[in-house]
């Protein structure tokens, strides 16, 4: 069995390997316990589940059993998943009655991180949720970029990258779900800070089928005919407010518009969703 990179503390504990399943099983360690007393856990990571992927699991079941444990925390009388929900859905579609299972005793806090970093690891996840994860495991649990990077075995700019699509229009997010764009694509779109552009970009991505580095190309075309229009109408701007324009934009990430009057003038921010304005009125309060 491959060794696990990167986990959190605590988690090698929980996650077993294969022979200590089976001192588990010889120990009384697994019990059968009825599906229809346990329950998914509520914060589980993973929105989206692939039912014909579910389906395969639940014919390999029929076949040869649940051959790992899934692992479940004490919740009242019943039983909450920590690890396993695949294999619990697949176990109700293949009409199982019990399923094996270990049970640990752990905090509701252990719970969600345990399942934030064990999908994380396990590559179960679409890039959003990924996305998500790092950034439940930042706010919630107070880690650093770094630190997450250490638990999940990624390296430190793979994570900040994650991060980044969560700054993307909630379309450009929806499509990146759907997988009807990349990652790579992803990667294309920030490299634009016109969100118009980007939008202008996402739509040839979806329509030509775009390759990423088609797309990596289009965008500094695209970018490069935008600085050509607006370095005709900024003319007539000073210099110092051109500059000032350009930072205010790198520091939001949206186009940012200075209109000069004679004694006061207008900065005009641009945003494209809800999501959007939230995350510029987050970097305003910095």
């Amino acid at each position: 069995m491959m060794a696990r990179r990167g986990l959190g503390k605590g988690l090698d504990a929980l996650l077993p390997s294969i022979d200590e399943l089976d001192t588990d099983a010889q120990s009384g360690h697994v019990q059968e316990i009825a599906i229809n007393q346990i329950d998914p856990n509520t914060d589980q990571p993973r929105k989206k589940f692939d039912q014909e992927k579910i389906k395969e699991l639940a014919e390999s079941i029929k076949q040869h059993g649940v051959v790992q444990p899934i692992i479940v925390k004490p919740n009242k009388e019943r039983y909450m998943i920590v690890v396993g929900e695949r294999r619990w859905r697949a176990a109700r579609i293949a009409g199982l009655t019990h399923i094996p299972a270990i049970i640990r005793d752990i905090s509701e806090n252990e719970v969600v991180e345990i399942a934030l970093i064990e999908n994380l690891q396990r590559e179960d996840l679409n890039p959003i949720e990924e996305a998500q994860g790092i950034k439940q495991l930042i706010e919630e649990y107070g880690l650093t970029q770094e630190e997450v990077a250490e638990r999940i075995g990624w390296s430190r700019p793979a994570v900040s990258n994650s991060l980044r699509l969560l700054t993307l229009s909630e379309e450009i997010i929806k499509h990146i779900e759907d997988g009807l764009i990349t990652p790579g694509h992803a990667r294309a779109l920030l490299s634009l800070r016109d969100h118009t552009l980007r939008d202008i970009l996402v739509k040839n991505i979806i329509e030509n089928d775009l390759s990423v580095r088609e797309a990596e190309n289009l965008a500094k075309r695209l970018e490069g005919e935008d600085k050509k229009q607006k370095g005709a109408a900024n003319t007539a701007k000073p210099s110092y407010l051109i500059e000032i324009e350009e930072n205010l934009e790198e520091y939001f990430g949206t186009r940012v518009t200075i209109k000069p009057g004679r004694k006061r003038g207008i900065i005009q921010i641009e945003y494209y969703s809800n999501e959007d304005l939230e995350r510029i009125m987050d970097r305003m309060k910095r």
